[in-house]
Formats: C-alpha cells, structure tokens, sequence
C-alpha cells in the first residue's frame, strides 16, 4: 500500500513512469517518508513564510541569505549543508521539481560593492552534491538536465590586462551563462563566463567548457570541444 501511494506521488508531481525496484521493500520505504516529513517540517520551520500550498524539503543546515529575492517552486528538495545566497539585482528561481545535492553553494553575488545578476533553475533539473553555480552575469540551467557532483559555473572573468596593477583591483567582466534543455552534465564539469550550451547535449565528466555549443553535441576535453552530433 506504501509504496503505491508514494508511487502515485512520483508519478503526478515528477515522474510519470517512475516505478520501485522490486527490491525495495516497506521498511526502506517508511524510512524514505520519514525522512521527507522531517525535511518537510524543517523547511515551514526555516522559511516562516506563506508557502501558498507548495511542499519544499530541506536537509540539514541550509543557510538562506536575502530570502525575500528567492523564489521556490513546488517540489524542491534541498540537500544537507546547502548554502543558497539571492544577493542580485534580479530574483534567484529555484522552480518545480528541482533538487540540489548536499554540500552545494548556489550564490549570485560574492561581493556588495558589484552584485551580480541572477540565477534561474529551471523545471527538473537534479543536481549532484557539491555543486557551485554563481550568477555574475547571469546563469540559467535549463529544465529536464541532470547533473552529476562537483558541477561549477563561473559567469564572470577576472581583467588582468594591466601589469602594473594587482588582477583583484582590475574588475571582472560578466557576459553570463545558459545551459540548455535536457543536457546532461557529468560530474566534475565546470562551465566558463560567457558559454552557451544549447539543448539535448551531453558533456563529459571533468570537462572545461570555454566556448559556446549548439544543439544536439556531444562534448568533452580541456578545452571542450565536440566530439559527435547526437
């Protein structure tokens, strides 16, 4: 009975054709949604906003910084040890069905003297633990792409040009960052200012992406670079 309703959950909320492994059994499963009460309650503790019907789980230690410039989706599951900062000149969107993996830091602005943009996640995006997406220029993660651990995005550039002044007292340039719909992102990835990456790609694990990519591609190396069309 259990694992019927937490099945027909899935299947509305997220996945229409999830279904549990034959292997799981009541007890894994009871264990399962007491753990997702328990992030439940932690997050209506934490927020102490309206949640207007939306159901959010928080994990241990999420740190939220400017709350008021985050908006949440329905369904987003945060991991332990998250840290989630909307200092921007825009809103951060986390939207429905997200989750975010433990131990990951999703922050628009590092400084207050040159905040940055913002940040968009969109639709069904699962990201693996100890991701670090900056929004200095902006960065959108486009919906249905999953991505493994150790993900990072950096849309800003440090100016080092002038030799005879130190490279922190030079300014940054920020053009910012889109990944498409329906990527998927190996773990250890990490995604340079200015790229955009179009949808229906994949990029291998350890990969240095510097440059921008259509549709559709295949993608590895130090630089990335395309390997096949898909």
């Amino acid at each position: 009975m259990i694992k019927k309703l937490v099945e027909t959950y899935i299947n509305k909320s997220k996945n229409k054709e999830f279904s549990f492994d034959k292997n799981i059994n009541n007890s894994l499963l009871y264990c399962f949604v007491f753990e997702k009460l328990i992030a439940l309650i932690r997050s209506i503790k934490f927020l102490h906003i309206k949640r207007r019907g939306k159901l959010l789980f928080f994990g241990k230690n999420v740190t939220l910084f400017y709350k008021k410039n985050i908006h949440f989706g329905n369904n987003v599951n945060i991991g332990n040890n998250v840290k989630i900062s909307s200092l921007g000149k825009k809103r951060l969107e986390i939207k429905d069905n997200v989750t975010i993996g433990s131990f990951s830091q999703i922050i628009t602005s590092t400084s207050f003297n040159y905040i940055g943009e913002y940040i968009i996640i969109e639709e069904n995006v699962g990201m693996g633990e100890f991701a670090y997406i900056g929004g200095g220029g902006g960065t959108i993660i486009g919906a249905n792409t999953i991505i493994g651990q150790y993900f990072s995005v950096h849309p800003e550039n440090h100016i080092y040009s002038d030799k005879s002044t130190l490279i922190r007292q030079q300014g940054v340039t920020r053009k910012g960052v889109k990944v498409g719909k329906n990527c998927w992102i190996g773990s250890k990835v990490t995604i340079l200012d200015g790229v955009a990456i179009g949808d229906n790609c994949v990029i291998a694990a350890g990969s240095v992406v510097t440059k921008s990519f259509s549709n559709n591609n295949l993608i590895a190396g130090v630089p990335a670079k395309v390997l096949k069309k898909l």
